[in-house]
C-alpha cells in the first residue's frame, strides 16, 4: 500500500470506500510537488480544488490591509483542505496557501470529487464533521486573537514547538517575524516579551537555542496572562 493509499484508507472522508474505489480516486488527482515557500494558492484567486497532503506541510496566510502577515493555521500529512469554490462557484479564496516545507499532494477539481461524495454520502457526512472540527478550531484562533494578550499567545507558540525538559534545548527554526506571524503581532513586540520571558526566568534563550526552564510558569503565562 502506497503512502497516499495508506493515508486515504486512516481519513474518515475516505476510510469508507472500497480498496478499488480508493485506487479510482487516486488515478483521477493530480499530483503537485511544491518548494518551501512557493505559493500553492492565492488569496483572492478562484480555486475549485480539494487537496490532500502526502509530505511536508502547508501554511494559510491571512494579510492586513497594513502588511501585516497572520499564519492562521498549518497542514500537514494526512491533512485534507479545499477552496471556497470547490463547493460554491466563483467563491474567492480568503488565505494564501503557502508551502512551509517541500510539499507533495495530490488534488482533486470539484468535478472529479462531486461524484465521488454523491455517490457516496457517508463520505459527505464525514465531510461535515470535519467542517464542524474546523469551524471549532478557527473559533478558538479567533477568541486567541481577539482576547488573548501577545505574552500569552506567545506562551502557546512556545509550549507548541518547544520541550518541557530544561535540558533539552530547542533550535529556533521560527524567526522572530515567523513567530510574530504566528500569534497575530510584530517583530518588536515578540522580542520584547521573549527578553521579558528570559528575566524572569521562564526560559533560556540564546541567539541560536532556547529552553524553556519554567514550564509550569510558561503554561500559567499561557492562560492567565495580562500582557
Amino acid at each position: 500500500m502506497s503512502t497516499i493509499d495508506k493515508l486515504i484508507a486512516e481519513n474518515p472522508i475516505f476510510g469508507g470506500l472500497s480498496a478499488d474505489q480508493r485506487s479510482g480516486l487516486i488515478s483521477q488527482a493530480v499530483q503537485r510537488r511544491y518548494q518551501n515557500g512557493e505559493v500553492v494558492c492565492l488569496a483572492g484567486e478562484i480555486w475549485p480544488y480539494f487537496f490532500m497532503i502526502e509530505k511536508g506541510s502547508v501554511g494559510a496566510h491571512k494579510q492586513s490591509a497594513e502588511g501585516r502577515l497572520l499564519i492562521v493555521t498549518s497542514f500537514s500529512a494526512g491533512d485534507v483542505f479545499w477552496g471556497l469554490a470547490f463547493f460554491q462557484e466563483q467563491m474567492p479564496q480568503p488565505v494564501t496557501l503557502v508551502a512551509e516545507k517541500a510539499v507533495h499532494l495530490f488534488r482533486w477539481s470539484s468535478s472529479v470529487l462531486q461524484p465521488f461524495f454523491q455517490q457516496y454520502p457517508l463520505m459527505s457526512w464525514e465531510l461535515a464533521r470535519l467542517m464542524i472540527l474546523k469551524m471549532k478550531v478557527a473559533n478558538e484562533i479567533l477568541e486567541g486573537i481577539a482576547f488573548q494578550p501577545v505574552a500569552g499567545r506567545l506562551a502557546k507558540l512556545l509550549l507548541e514547538v518547544g520541550s518541557s525538559d530544561p535540558d533539552q534545548a530547542i533550535t529556533r527554526s521560527l524567526t522572530l517575524d515567523e513567530m510574530a506571524a504566528r500569534v497575530g503581532s510584530t517583530r518588536e513586540m515578540i522580542c520584547r516579551f521573549l527578553h521579558r520571558f528570559a528575566d524572569d526566568g521562564i526560559i533560556e534563550i540564546t541567539r541560536t537555542e532556547y529552553r524553556i526552564t519554567n514550564p509550569a510558569q510558561l503554561m500559567a503565562v499561557s492562560k492567565y496572562s495580562k500582557g
